[in-house]
């Protein structure tokens, strides 16, 4: 329970992370969306190091259900817990998204109508968490110490070499489904990214799988 609490923080506070850079970096980009959008990625690659710092020693600062399955499957992190961190994520994720709109005196309950749906848009999702997530696997106690910057610099890249700007969370994607800011998405837009993300995810562990080096 302790562990699961931490990563409803975490991504709690990852979220006020996305939203509220995105929020600001728009107010403040003066109708250059490129502006805005290299704010709000860099807002984002930055939180994600630090989050990770502090919560890796709590809850292993997943902060994603994809990454969480993924360890699961593989076995290097307990099944029984995966509802659990799954709940926390999600739940974690809203109360982000709530924090960004009370921060900046919006109001606190919106829903996206920012259009978000092509195939080129879903294939970004695919390889976006494909990549997330391989990486995440790739990570062994040796490079341990490089994890945060990795992860946060690969989310911040992946914000502009994708035509989504990489949601590659499936929290992450609901929650930003119900902010009609720089960073929402549209409800309806949600169930296919979420599929992309579930179906890169998938193809990363069974790469993982297929090159690991034997030991």
């Amino acid at each position: 329970m302790r562990s699961a609490a931490a990563e409803a923080v975490g991504t709690a506070l990852l979220l006020a992370a996305v939203v509220g850079s995105g929020i600001m970096g728009e107010r403040l980009a003066g109708g250059n969306t490129a502006i805005a959008l290299l704010a709000n990625s860099l807002a984002t690659g930055f939180a994600l190091i630090a989050l990770i710092v502090a919560f890796t020693p709590r809850s292993g600062a997943h902060f994603n259900p994809v990454v969480t399955l993924a360890l699961a499957v593989r076995g290097d992190f307990q099944r029984s817990a995966v509802p659990g961190y799954l709940l926390a994520q999600f739940a974690g994720a809203l109360a982000g998204v709530l924090a960004a709109h009370a921060m900046f005196d919006l109001p606190l309950l919106q829903a996206s109508i920012t259009v978000r749906s092509s195939p080129g848009q879903w294939f970004s999702e695919l390889l976006a968490t494909f990549g997330l997530v391989f990486l995440v696997l790739s990570i062994d106690a040796k490079s341990a110490w490089a994890a945060p910057f990795a992860l946060g610099s690969y989310i911040a890249a992946a914000y502009w070499f994708t035509a989504s700007t990489s949601f590659a969370n499936p929290a992450v994607t609901l929650a930003r489904g119900f902010t009609a800011t720089f960073a929402g998405i549209g409800l309806a837009n949600v169930p296919a990214f979420v599929v992309s993300q579930l179906v890169g995810a998938a193809l990363a562990v069974l790469a993982d799988k297929a090159l690991r080096q034997n030991p």
